[in-house]
């Protein structure tokens, strides 16, 4: 299930965890903002120089993370290629996350927040992403 996205804009869909504990099962999606950065590029820059994080920026493809030369803590959620978490972390600033075996994708946001959207282990996600000028002059954009 490969999946092919560009760097911009979409929305982070939060359906909750299945399974004992879950705590958000039967519980309408959270809808997050979401920054996508799939361009090497990108990817290098993540949320290195920013204060603040509106949403969360998902890193494709991805395996771990740094937060060398960053500001604030962040929360890191390894996804498989299913969009299904594998773990969620929270990293202090100057520290080096271990790569995760099975992991395609990394979603990173400010600490805290995960928690609070009922993002954990075992939770899928989805990614619905924005229409760019190009898709909507008659290109095709993978979501």
């Amino acid at each position: 299930m490969g999946r092919r996205w560009r760097d911009g804009r979409g929305e982070l869909v939060v359906h909750g965890t299945t399974g004992q504990g879950a705590g958000r099962e039967g519980a309408a999606p959270v809808v997050v903002p979401l920054e996508l950065a799939t361009s090497y590029r990108a990817r290098t820059n993540g949320l290195l120089g920013r204060d603040a994080v509106d949403g969360a920026i998902l890193l494709s493809p991805a395996n771990s993370v740094h937060t060398f030369r960053m500001r604030i803590p962040i929360d890191v959620a390894y996804l498989d290629r299913d969009l299904r978490v594998l773990t969620v972390r929270t990293m202090k600033p100057g520290r080096l996350g271990l790569p995760r075996l099975r992991s395609r994708h990394v979603l990173e946001a400010e600490a805290g927040a995960m928690e609070g959207w009922g993002l954990r282990a075992g939770a899928r996600v989805e990614v619905r992403v924005e229409p760019t000028a190009t898709a909507a002059a008659g290109g095709a954009e993978a979501g």
